[in-house]
C-alpha cells in the first residue's frame, strides 16, 4: 500500500475538518425549513442545538486522551462513521425526538476532530511547515461551513429535508473512505508511548497553560460569535443599518476570515512569537469594531470595515494553533487539542445567551461592545501566555 505523504496527511484532514464543520452547521442550516417539516417551534430546535454543543463539550476532553491512547486515525473513522449514522438515522426517520438523539451522537463524533486532527497534523507535518498546515486546516473548516447553507439548505427546499440530511450523512462516509487511502507511517497515529499513556495525565504540559488556553479559545469563541452570528440583527436594530447592507459586510467578514485564515498560516511559520502575533491582530480587530459602534459610516466603509475584522480575526487562527502546540507534551496533542477546544463549545453555550438576551432587551450596540472587550480581553490572555516560561516557541523544526 502506498505510504500518505505529508501534504497527503493535510489533504486528507484538512476535508475531514470540512465534514466536520459542515455537520456543526447542518442543524442552524436547516433551520428554516426544520420548522415546519417537524412540527416544532424555533425554542426546540434551540434545544437540540445546544445538545450538541454541551455535548461536544463534555466529552471532547476525554476523547482527547482516548485519541493519545487508541490512535487518531482510527478514533477519526469511528467519529466520521458516528456522524453519518446520526445524519443517515434523520434521513430515515426525521422526528424531532430523535433529531435530540442524533444531536447527542453528533456531539460525540464532533469530540473526536479537533484532538484527532491536531495529532495527526503535529506528528505528520515537518515543524517548519506548520503554520501554514494549520491554516489550510483551519480554511477547510471554514469552507464546510460556509457550504452548508447552499448545499444542505438548496437540498431541503429543493426536494425535501430528509435528502438534506442524507447528503451530510454521505459526506461523513466520504471522509471516512478517503481516510482509508493509504497507509500512514505507524509513528503518525499510533497510540501515544507506554510511559505518557501511564501516566493518565497531561505529562510535561503545566495545567495551568491549558487553563490559559481554553480560557483564550473561550474568548475567541465570544468575540468571533457576537459578530458572524449577531452582527446583522445588532446592526440594523441599533444602528439603523439595512438588512441588505448588514448581510453584505457578514458576507465579507466571512470570507475575508476564511482569507485571514491562510494569511496567518504564512505569517505564522514565519516567526516563533506566535502570541505577540495573536495580540497584534486581535487589538486591530477591536478597535475596527469599535470604529463601526461610535462612527456612522456609509455603506461601502462599513462592508470594508468588517472585510478587514474579518481579515485580522482569522490571521489568528493559525497562531492560536501555534501555542497550542508548543504548549503540549510529545505524544500528548490530542488531549491538549481536546482540553483546550473545549472552550470553543462553552463560548458557543454562553455567547448566544448573552447576545440573545441584549438584542431581546434593546441593547443591540452593547453586542458590538461585548464584541470588543472580549477581543481585549483575548488580546490580554495572548500576551499572558506569551511571557509563560517556553510557551513562545513552536516545537523544534523537523
Amino acid at each position: 500500500m502506498i505510504t500518505v505523504s505529508p501534504r497527503g496527511l493535510l489533504a486528507q484532514i484538512s476535508l475531514v475538518h470540512l465534514v466536520s464543520h459542515l455537520h456543526i452547521m447542518a442543524l442552524p442550516a436547516l433551520l428554516p425549513v426544520l420548522r415546519d417539516a417537524l412540527g416544532v417551534g424555533f425554542v426546540e430546535l434551540g434545544v437540540a442545538i445546544a445538545v450538541f454543543n454541551v455535548v461536544s463539550a463534555l466529552v471532547q476532553a476525554p476523547l482527547g486522551f482516548l485519541v493519545d491512547r487508541w490512535g487518531a486515525r482510527r478514533m477519526l473513522r469511528a467519529a466520521l462513521l458516528l456522524g453519518a449514522a446520526s445524519f443517515g438515522a434523520l434521513a430515515i426517520f426525521p422526528d424531532y425526538h430523535l433529531l435530540l438523539v442524533a444531536m447527542v451522537t453528533a456531539g460525540i463524533a464532533n469530540g473526536v476532530y479537533h484532538p484527532a486532527d491536531y495529532s495527526l497534523l503535529s506528528r505528520g507535518i515537518p515543524a517548519r511547515n506548520m503554520g501554514r498546515a494549520f491554516s489550510i486546516h483551519t480554511f477547510a473548516g471554514f469552507l464546510g461551513a460556509a457550504l452548508a447553507p447552499p448545499l444542505l439548505l438548496g437540498s431541503a427546499l429543493w426536494l425535501t429535508p430528509r435528502w438534506a440530511f442524507a447528503i451530510a450523512a454521505l459526506a461523513g462516509v466520504i471522509g471516512c473512505l478517503v481516510l482509508m487511502i493509504g497507509q500512514h507511517p505507524p509513528h503518525w497515529s499510533a497510540p501515544a508511548a507506554p510511559r505518557a499513556a501511564r501516566s493518565g495525565t497531561l505529562a510535561g504540559t503545566q495545567v495551568g497553560t491549558l487553563v490559559v488556553l481554553t480560557l483564550l479559545f473561550m474568548l475567541l469563541s465570544l468575540s468571533t460569535g457576537a459578530l458572524d452570528k449577531f452582527s446583522v440583527p445588532a446592526l440594523e436594530q441599533g444602528f439603523q443599518v439595512p438588512l441588505s447592507t448588514g448581510n453584505l459586510a457578514l458576507t465579507a467578514f466571512l470570507f475575508a476570515s476564511a482569507l485571514g485564515v491562510l494569511l496567518g498560516g504564512v505569517l505564522a511559520d514565519r516567526t516563533r512569537h506566535h502570541g505577540r502575533l495573536a495580540a497584534i491582530a486581535f487589538a486591530l480587530a477591536a478597535l475596527t469594531v469599535a470604529l463601526v459602534a461610535t462612527v456612522s459610516l456609509p455603506g461601502w466603509a462599513l462592508i470594508t470595515a468588517w472585510a478587514a475584522t474579518g481579515l485580522l480575526s482569522g490571521v489568528v487562527a493559525p497562531s492560536r494553533d501555534m501555542l497550542v502546540r508548543a504548549a503540549s507534551a510529545p505524544g500528548a496533542e490530542g488531549r491538549t487539542f481536546g482540553i483546550v477546544s473545549t472552550g470553543f463549545n462553552l463560548g458557543g453555550v454562553v455567547g448566544p445567551l448573552l447576545f440573545g438576551w441584549l438584542l431581546d432587551h434593546g441593547r443591540a450596540p452593547m453586542v458590538l461592545w461585548a464584541s470588543v472587550g472580549f477581543m481585549v480581553l483575548t488580546t490580554l490572555v495572548v500576551l499572558a501566555q506569551e511571557r509563560r516560561p517556553g510557551s513562545a516557541a513552536a516545537a523544534p523544526t523537523s
